[in-house]
């Protein structure tokens, strides 16, 4: 529900941003996420549980805006560094997320001398863990509706063209601006400068394959992501890794925290380097070489029988080729800057965060039914999974060739 509601809403808030501005746009969503995380808290019904899930979707569906307002406050030389900075709030937010909501859950009974004495804990178990996550939703709003500014080149100008001169020596025509001489064209029209482009517009041949692009590399991401518990909790009797939900909790939180600061010091400066559409190619096919390694993984363990050095390496060595992925996120975040027409960059940002949350909405349950029916079936050795995978990173490999130069 939250992908979904979030997919439907993505283009809208990009498309309002461009006629009424990024500021006014991005403070709706931390705000309306506040409430929504307390609504979910706050439910008893599982419709209420839906309704606030959605909520939540709806108002995070507006952070393709805030990769705008990134965009319009850093150039050539500094974006990239900018656009890593997202890899490190992700790594924070998935480490701790799931630790503090764990932790802050039905605190009446973990801690009853301190919260058991409030009736309302025992009602509502999950309102503080809601409340917690909600939290750093509202202190972003409170400090952005003080400190943020509007970063929109068509409403700065529009600003600036409002303000009189105050200065009756001011020249009328600024230095540098065109000056229509006779017999020669008039200058073009300032409103044409300010006009946003119809979505058809937008939409060129190669935006499109920009967007085949980020729904392969966002499908086959959050597909990677499901199966990774999958496989390292499954038993090894029937394909799996036999690792504890403890264990697989550590990995990934170490490894979610180390990809922030890899990403930020060594790929950005290879992706600064050769460029974005180089990156991309090299991250997204990195995909190509985590599937057969998990491939491996499974079979090494089937042998062995248990979890030695071996399949320790090989987990490392399978976690380090993912972690390239997120250089591919940030090279897809260049590629729409680079593709927005004039004032369609929160338009172009919307799209692209559509497409990403429609297919990692569909992806969970193509893994994880995918995942169940290779064990049962035992097509291909139980390995039907890896296979479709890795033919699916295969396409989508080709598809980032085709990208412009």
């Amino acid at each position: 529900m939250f992908f979904l509601t979030e997919c439907v809403t993505c283009t809208y808030w990009g498309r309002l941003s461009d006629f009424y501005g990024r500021r006014a746009i991005l403070l709706i969503g931390p705000l309306g996420l506040t409430f929504a995380m307390l609504g979910f808290g706050l439910s008893k019904a599982f419709a209420a549980l839906v309704i606030s899930r959605a909520l939540q979707g709806v108002f995070n569906g507006n952070i393709g805006v805030s990769r705008t307002m990134m965009a319009e406050i850093t150039d050539s030389t500094n974006r990239a560094d900018a656009f890593s900075m997202i890899s490190i709030m992700w790594a924070v937010g998935t480490t701790l997320g799931p630790a503090l909501g764990g932790v802050l859950a039905d605190p009446a009974s973990r801690w009853p001398t301190i919260f058991g004495k409030f009736q309302f804990f025992h009602e509502y178990p999950y309102f503080l863990a809601c409340a917690a996550a909600g939290l750093p939703a509202f202190v972003s709003f409170a400090l952005s509706y003080v400190a943020l500014k509007e970063t929109s080149p068509r409403f700065r100008s529009k600003k600036h063209e409002s303000v009189p001169a105050t200065d009756e020596n001011e020249p009328l025509l600024l230095d540098g601006e065109p000056r229509p001489s006779y017999g020669s064209p008039s200058p073009p029209n300032r409103e044409n400068d300010h006009r946003v482009p119809s979505t058809r517009e937008v939409l060129t041949a190669d935006l499109q394959m920009l967007l085949l692009n980020q729904g392969f590399l966002s499908f086959t991401d959050m597909a990677y992501f499901v199966l990774i518990p999958l496989i390292y909790t499954s038993s090894i009797s029937i394909g799996g890794l036999g690792l504890s939900p403890y264990q697989v909790g550590l990995i990934l939180g170490i490894n979610a925290f180390l990809n922030g600061f890899w990403n930020l010091f060594v790929l950005t400066r290879i992706l600064k380097k050769i460029g974005p559409r180089k990156m991309y190619i090299l991250s997204y096919g990195s995909f190509l070489v985590t599937f057969p390694l998990l491939w491996i993984l499974r079979d090494v363990a089937h042998v062995m029988g248990r979890v030695n050095a071996l399949i320790w390496i090989l987990i490392i060595c399978q976690l380090f080729s993912a972690s390239f992925v997120a250089a591919a996120y940030n090279s897809t975040s260049l590629l729409f800057v680079q593709s927005a027409p004039p004032n369609a960059l929160g338009v172009v940002n919307g799209l692209g965060q559509t497409v990403a949350s429609g297919t990692r909405g569909l992806a969970p349950l193509f893994a994880s039914s995918l995942f169940s029916v290779s064990l049962e079936s035992r097509l291909a050795g139980g390995h039907l999974v890896e296979i479709i995978l890795i033919s699916l990173s295969a396409v989508g490999l080709l598809c980032a060739f085709r990208l412009p130069k």
